[in-house]
């Protein structure tokens, strides 16, 4: 019965044609930034970069390497915004339409109800995060070179050089840590969505505090200060372009980003038993 009513709350996501904006604005996003790279002088500075190393233009100019310039500015970008917009909407959204108390007439827990909807929203984020590297590299295949090298920026201002298959596996093992930041961010929308409030304003207050902790990590009077805010940890998949990855921060990262998840699910389940529904 638990994979049935997971059936029937995945069926429910993904039947709401709000679910697939991101998915739409995800791809014309990737397809406008590759438009305009290829048509236009916007990569002279990574030609420049290139060059500067030593490293042939024609073979890290790449599919990998465009692919994942699209991704560093989506993921900080359109992803946090597309997964609080579905976080949001799980629980307030039912409520606001009258059909969270036909559902809690029947006899299921608060708990097993809030369970599934979650893990919808866990599946959801998956879904995007791994189209968004798909079809990131779908569409840059079209106008760059599919066998080439991968040419990174990292975050500490080094560069992260590799050949085709060992850029592919940091490619692919980045999207699976950022899932754990889609995840977050889902949650944290979740718990407010368990509040009595509308879809939008549980939608627009994770979203705040997700840009304000953003905003406070990287005021430079702060910079001591980063292991204590949550966007810190959010953007650990970063690393995973790292050579060799640092594995004991990804680990650190991951279980931080669980604890403050598993945190969010506890205060809106709380926040949801002591919700009168039903009168």
């Amino acid at each position: 019965m638990f994979f049935y009513q997971l059936k029937n709350e995945l069926w429910k996501l993904f039947g709401k044609k709000r679910t697939y904006i991101g998915f739409g604005m995800f791809l014309l996003a990737q397809l406008a930034i590759l438009l305009i790279f290829r048509y236009t002088n916007a990569q002279r500075m990574l030609i420049r970069n290139l060059e500067r190393n030593g490293l042939a233009v024609e073979r890290y100019l790449s599919m990998l390497t465009m692919a994942t310039v699209i991704i560093v500015a989506l993921a900080y970008t359109l992803l946090p915004l597309y997964v609080a917009l579905v976080g949001g909407d799980l629980v307030s959204k039912e409520a606001e339409d009258g059909t969270l108390r036909m559902i809690l007439a029947r006899p299921v827990s608060r708990a097993r109800l809030l369970c599934l909807k979650w893990l919808a929203g866990f599946i959801f984020s998956c879904v995007l995060v791994f189209t968004l590297g798909l079809f990131g590299l779908l569409f840059c295949a079209i106008w760059f070179p599919a066998g080439g090298g991968l040419f990174v920026v990292l975050a500490d201002d080094s560069w992260g050089i590799y050949t085709a298959r060992a850029g592919l596996v940091h490619f692919m093992l980045a999207h699976t840590v950022m899932v754990a930041k889609a995840c977050t961010i889902m949650s944290l929308a979740f718990m407010f969505s368990c509040f009595n409030m509308k879809p939008a304003a549980a939608t627009i207050l994770a979203l705040s505090l997700f840009m304000i902790d953003h905003i406070l990590m990287e005021m430079p009077y702060f910079h001591d200060l980063k292991p204590w805010f949550l966007s810190y940890y959010l953007n650990v998949w970063q690393v995973m372009f790292s050579e060799p990855v640092p594995w004991w921060r990804v680990s650190q990262a991951l279980s931080v980003l669980l604890a403050v998840s598993l945190t969010f699910f506890i205060i809106g389940m709380t926040a949801f038993h002591t919700r009168d529904i039903k009168s």
